[in-house]
């Protein structure tokens, strides 16, 4: 039973999915990032049913990429997204470790946030409209993009004592993670190559760059990740598999 816990604690931590309430003790969340990728598959999911009913009701290529660009959002509530959104604050600012910290922190959006929350719509929202057969591609992708982002939790450095990064970090079980993330990895990244071997193979690519240049960058500019860096990386992460795949699709098709 302390499973469902600890499910019902990463959906409820990670999604906007109604969850019956339990207690947040060490028992409930010590295996919670363990289902973090789950969350992503609802993701996928839901999207494969939208593009479904998108079709079946004759539905063009601008409503449908909306309606899909719209699923991560309602599931997670932009969790991930105000990470990124803080994130891009901190870099664009130019200033010191510090106080890139302490913008991460800031709960108000500056104006590099939204011309690049902005950017970031714009090029997702175009890469959608583009996507053919090999739209299903991506539906991985959103599994793959948090099982990388769990090992980072658990493998990578704090930026800083407190926080949710640092506290995910410290209440979960680093071998449980670094056992069961690999499987997720893998199990993606093969969904992904069998829907389309080429455009499977260039999009895992992607989200192997992203998690590098994650791991270059947080360390590099912060000292570490942050729970807003770590949204940050799925941001980007997502957006370059959408991008890869629907570049792959479009020279294949050459």
């Amino acid at each position: 039973m302390f499973l469902i816990g600890n499910l019902v604690t990463a959906f409820a931590t990670f999604s906007r999915i109604p969850m019956p309430r339990i207690d947040y003790n060490e028992r409930n969340t010590k295996y919670s990032l363990c289902f973090f990728p789950l969350v992503g598959a609802v993701i996928g999911a839901l999207m494969l049913f939208v593009h479904f009913l998108c079709g079946l009701l004759a539905i063009g290529s601008v409503l449908r990429a909306a309606l899909l660009l719209a699923v991560p959002v309602l599931v997670t509530g932009g969790i991930h997204l105000d990470g990124y959104c803080d994130t891009v604050d901190a870099l664009s600012s130019f200033a010191p470790r510090e106080k890139k910290l302490q913008i991460l922190k800031d709960p108000n959006a500056g104006a590099f946030a939204v011309i690049y929350c902005g950017l970031w719509y714009l090029l997702y929202f175009g890469a959608l409209t583009e996507l053919d057969a090999a739209f299903s591609v991506i539906l991985p992708g959103f599994v793959l993009s948090r099982s990388l982002s769990a090992l980072a939790v658990v493998n990578f450095r704090s930026a800083r004592e407190n926080g949710m990064g640092a506290h995910e970090k410290k209440s979960a079980s680093r071998t449980a993670v670094n056992v069961v993330m690999p499987v997720f990895i893998a199990l993606s990244a093969a969904l992904m190559v069998v829907i389309s071997p080429i455009c499977g193979a260039v999009g895992t690519a992607a989200a192997g760059l992203a998690f590098l240049y994650y791991r270059i960058k947080s360390y590099r500019t912060f000292g570490g990740f942050t729970g807003d860096i770590a949204g940050w990386f799925l941001q980007i992460s997502e957006l370059a598999v959408c991008l890869s795949v629907t570049a792959a699709e479009r020279i294949m098709q050459l």
